[in-house]
């Protein structure tokens, strides 16, 4: 399995990268995680958006997935497009009001809303707290503590295991989706202090805290927000979790597994 960072960028793009959004590859098959602000972009840099298999969104607040109306421009218009996305709509996972509110997002006023359907390139399929198959890859959603309808996943293959907590507090269901594997892509917003609103975001030492519990191989941390410094965070992280710990990196790609 490989994972590219096509953004890590906390609550809102950056002055050096995008929102959240993450590629991931296996036995040829293209699965993109979230798709935030600027990730349209950062995605053709490493492959033809055409090429994509299927989306898989953790919750459907903007930094997370507001790059999906400029897909649906180009996937609808685009002239000489590679593939026949007429003989195969694009799947996409996500919470269960997706449909209605991508929808909306694209509608062009109030009242072509009642006539805006995605449904000729896009296959919507509501999440639930299940394991699901999506190409060669095994995803187990968790409902997690944010704000809105949020999923944390663990993401395997055969040989690979990878848990993307989504935008989460600290919480059980994200220790449990951890345990034993091989990375734990972890948002960690903000530094730590004992003041943080409750239910919505994890700081640095949250995450390495949710990484020692899990036992995880390896800890990368992201969703890192612009104005929190990073090193910080970092340094938080390696104080609770002993295992090799990283700043996810715009456009790396890592081996998992």
């Amino acid at each position: 399995m490989l994972l590219t960072i096509l953004g890590c960028s906390g609550s809102l793009p950056g002055p050096a990268g995008p929102a959240s959004g993450y590629l991931l590859r296996a036995d040829g098959f293209h699965l993109v995680v979230d798709f935030g602000s600027g990730v349209l972009a950062a995605l053709q840099t490493h492959c033809d958006p055409f090429a994509v298999d299927a989306l898989l969104f953790s919750h459907l607040h903007p930094d997370h997935c507001s790059d999906f109306t400029a897909l649906t421009v180009l996937r609808r218009y685009h002239t000489h497009p590679p593939h026949d996305t007429s003989a195969r709509r694009l799947p996409v996972h996500g919470p269960s009001d997706a449909a209605d509110r991508f929808a909306r997002a694209y509608a062009e006023n109030a009242r072509e809303l009642a006539t805006t359907d995605l449904s000729d390139v896009f296959e919507f399929n509501d999440l639930t707290e299940d394991t699901i198959h999506i190409g060669p890859f095994d995803v187990t959603a968790v409902r997690v503590a944010h704000p809105c309808e949020a999923y944390g996943f663990r993401i395997a293959t055969d040989t690979a295991s990878l848990v993307y907590t989504g935008d989460t507090g600290p919480c059980d269901a994200v220790r449990r989706l951890a345990l034993g594997a091989d990375v734990l892509l972890a948002e960690s917003t903000w530094s730590h202090t004992e003041d943080r609103p409750r239910g919505q975001h994890m700081s640095g030492h949250q995450a390495g805290e949710a990484a020692a519990a899990g036992g995880v191989g390896r800890l990368l941390l992201t969703h890192i927000a612009p104005w929190t410094d990073p090193l910080g965070v970092l340094a938080e992280a390696r104080a609770t979790f002993t295992g090799p710990v990283e700043l996810a990196e715009q456009g790396a790609t890592y081996r998992i597994g």
